[in-house]
């Protein structure tokens, strides 16, 4: 005899990724979603790379000082092992994991979890950063974030370098970085 399954038990997981450039909202809007994910009693545990300790060094902060507690990790595989049993994993400056940040999240996704990361999609350079690209492919639903350019106001998308510094990483605030619009960017 077939039973069919009570598909309104099936807990069923995705990827939303948040991305934009530098100042655009990403992190503030990570905060939000993992904020109503708890007040709706689900289970969180949220993540970041140990390298970030530009603000604090185990919360996420946002630019406008908005924080949740976080879990530093070294390499994204630690995620699975530290998010059994969770209904949603946040994962913030994305960008700056090592390459299976795409696969932990499929993985996490396939045993029906929620996961949001959030991170830059270029780099200061304006080409695609890090592990990107593989977890914006792999994303069920995206969000770009635009922030707004300090030269003319307009909409802007690239994270521009102010500081002359060699190396894709150099971690920054708005002494090293502004936000520019891609006419901006490129006629600098």
């Amino acid at each position: 005899m077939f039973i069919e399954p009570n598909r309104s038990l099936v807990k069923k997981g995705w990827i939303e990724v948040i991305c934009g450039s530098m100042f655009s909202g990403k992190t503030e809007e990570l905060i939000r979603r993992l904020k109503r994910a708890q007040i709706a009693n689900q289970k969180v545990e949220i993540f970041k790379p140990a390298m970030d300790i530009r603000y604090d060094d185990t919360d996420i902060v946002s630019h406008d000082a908005s924080r949740i507690l976080s879990t530093p990790i070294v390499n994204s595989h630690n995620i699975l092992l530290l998010a059994t049993g969770v209904d949603v994993v946040g994962i913030d400056e994305a960008q700056f994991f090592d390459a299976s940040i795409s696969e932990v999240a499929e993985q996490l996704a396939a045993r029906g979890t929620r996961v949001i990361a959030a991170g830059l999609d270029m780099d200061y350079l304006g080409n695609p950063f890090g592990p990107m690209p593989s977890l914006l492919a792999r994303a069920d639903y995206i969000t770009k974030l635009h922030a707004i350019c300090m030269v003319c106001g307009d909409i802007a998308t690239h994270s521009f370098r102010k500081v002359k510094v060699n190396g894709q990483v150099l971690l920054g605030e708005k002494d090293h970085y502004e936000p520019r619009c891609r006419h901006c960017y490129y006629n600098s």
